[in-house]
């Protein structure tokens, strides 16, 4: 579950589903009110024991600070290293280097035809007929369109995580889960995130963000 989600999403759906499915497993309580409980402080594993050190000594935290330092937890990095490594998750750099290329692209976007119209209406310098100017700039402009397209087919729906393989193991993973047990319901959290959460007062309890100030960075 924990891959599926780290693959799904990002970061922080891996730091979305581990209080969700330790909630279900009884040694955490989330209030609708936005706070979590710790009520066995022995976690089943790395991801959960990172969950309850980010809630600290005391036992309760508000959940949204505890999803930001669990996204950011030894755990959680190491869980993606792994990805990388086994070829399911795309490499930071990539990741970013297609984020900006997509962002060059949008930006040329309305820049081009308005570089056309600027050429149209300005006074004519030569006796190249309006029609050839106008073609010398939507050219560009359909490429531009085009990759965009390209772009939204490709990365969609698992954004930037998932390598191809990756989401292959994704849809493979989906078509397995059942009917109603517990594994359907985290795997639908895991891909979905809290959008995906059945219950009323736990929907509630992630619904009670306080303002997220940083934005998830690799681990160094």
């Amino acid at each position: 579950m924990y891959e599926a989600a780290f693959l799904s999403g990002d970061p922080r759906r891996v730091a979305d589903l581990t209080p969700v499915s330790m909630a279900r497993q009884q040694p955490l309580l989330l209030a609708r009110t936005g706070w979590a409980t710790v009520v066995d402080p022995r976690g089943r594993d790395e991801m959960e024991r990172s969950v309850i050190r980010a809630i600290g000594p005391e036992g309760q935290s508000r959940i949204e600070p505890v999803r930001d330092a669990t996204a950011a937890a030894d755990a959680v990095g190491s869980l993606g290293d792994r990805l990388v490594s086994a070829g399911l998750a795309v490499p930071y750099e990539a990741r970013s280097d297609v984020a900006t290329a997509i962002r060059q692209v949008r930006l040329a976007a309305p820049v081009v035809p308005a570089l056309g119209a600027s050429a149209l209406l300005a006074p004519a310098q030569s006796d190249i007929p309006a029609h050839l100017v106008a073609l010398w700039f939507a050219l560009p402009f359909v490429l531009t369109l085009s990759c965009l397209a390209i772009a939204r087919i490709e990365i969609h729906p698992y954004a930037q995580w998932a390598s191809p393989a990756g989401q292959r193991l994704l849809s493979a993973l989906v078509r397995r889960s059942g009917a109603g047990d517990d594994r359907t319901y985290l795997t639908s959290v895991a891909v979905r995130g809290v959008r995906a959460i059945g219950e009323p007062d736990l929907r509630a309890a992630f619904a009670h963000r306080e303002p997220h100030h940083e934005a998830f960075h690799r681990r160094d």
